[in-house]
């Protein structure tokens, strides 16, 4: 694909063509939650991967399945329990007794949407299994790398960590999460239609749906999603917004530089989702709390309040000058047309 506007624009206009087939045939399954389903997108798009917390029941796992089936992707599922163990999901070495030698045996995560179901019921050394994967796209097995397939995308469930027999997940492992997306209850009319939905089906898990991609469009979405154009001024506004985040004296550790890295990464396909060459300021609102509200440590001050981490970032939103923004006096846009 050419680098100039014209192939730019394009290409936006193809990506929010491709989001809104997808996102319209996850629709016929899954009621409501249309955030959350496009920023499910935003995450494969953008190659990172997405913490979805909320009670047992409320379609975390269904939500998976079904964007693994429109989008013609491989979907494993791993119960996470306590005696789950690394080499369960990353595979093992196996004597082959008729070649005399050991061979590696693939995990369950050798697939394109892996779901790290109740992730936060295994103990942390299971929990890390998953870091170099979800990091560097690749396993290592008895000092052998092994490389993933394209795209890769972890979805994982978690439980909200009140209840028993979880454990927290710790700081490194949030930190490769591009989304932490909370899932509740749905309302009293997307029941009454989840169960018009299901009143004729034997299986009530059933999934039917047409396949409207494959992986070969997906890997090329992500290697020319770089080419959205992100102006100067776009990214002193994401610095601004995790510099107050850091600062704000209810919070006690604030987020990395990989925040705002990924605010600048999950726009560009978010923009291109709305048929955008450009990533604007209402796309760094759209992602900010999705993005970092699971990278903050509160204060014991803060927590004592009642205090939560949306609540911050909801202020800092409100309180942070938006940059001036006009696309025609972009520069980059201006010297391509």
């Amino acid at each position: 694909m050419k680098e100039d506007d014209h192939s730019v624009e394009n290409f936006a206009r193809y990506v929010q063509g491709f989001s809104t087939e997808i996102l319209g045939e996850v629709s016929k399954i899954i009621v409501g939650k249309n955030d959350i389903l496009e920023l499910l997108l935003v995450a494969l798009l953008a190659n990172g991967h997405v913490l979805l917390e909320g009670v047992p029941g409320v379609a975390k796992t269904f939500m998976a399945r079904t964007f693994a089936g429109v989008m013609g992707l491989d979907f494993k599922r791993v119960q996470f329990t306590p005696d789950l163990l690394p080499s369960d999901i990353v595979g093992s070495m196996i004597y082959n007794q008729k070649e005399g030698k050991f061979q590696f045996n693939p995990g369950p995560i050798f697939t394109n949407i892996l779901l790290a179901d109740e992730i936060n019921r295994a103990p942390p050394k299971t929990q890390s299994a998953l870091l170099e994967a979800m990091a560097e796209r690749s396993v290592s097995v008895e000092g052998i790398t092994h490389k993933l397939d394209r795209p890769f995308t972890v979805f994982a469930t978690q439980n909200p960590v009140e209840q028993e027999g979880t454990y927290i997940l710790p700081e490194a492992q949030l930190d490769r999460f591009l989304f932490k997306l909370n899932v509740t209850y749905p309302e009293k009319t997307e029941d009454i239609e989840i169960l018009n939905r299901k009143l004729g089906l034997k299986d009530i898990d059933e999934i039917k749906v047409d396949v409207k991609a494959n992986k070969e469009q997906i890997r090329e979405i992500q290697d020319n999603i770089i080419n959205i154009y992100v102006d100067q001024s776009i990214l002193e506004y994401i610095a601004e917004l995790v510099n107050k985040a850091r600062k704000h004296p209810y919070v006690q550790f604030g987020a990395s530089p990989r925040a705002s890295i990924a605010l600048m990464i999950a726009s560009r396909p978010l923009a291109a989702m709305k048929g955008r060459a450009y990533v604007e300021p209402d796309d760094i609102k759209a992602l900010y709390k999705p993005i970092l509200n699971h990278r903050l440590a509160l204060t014991p001050e803060a927590e004592l309040a009642g205090y939560t981490s949306e609540q911050i970032l909801d202020e800092i939103i409100k309180t942070t000058e938006v940059p001036y923004f006009d696309p025609n006096e972009l520069p980059a846009l201006q010297q391509a047309a």
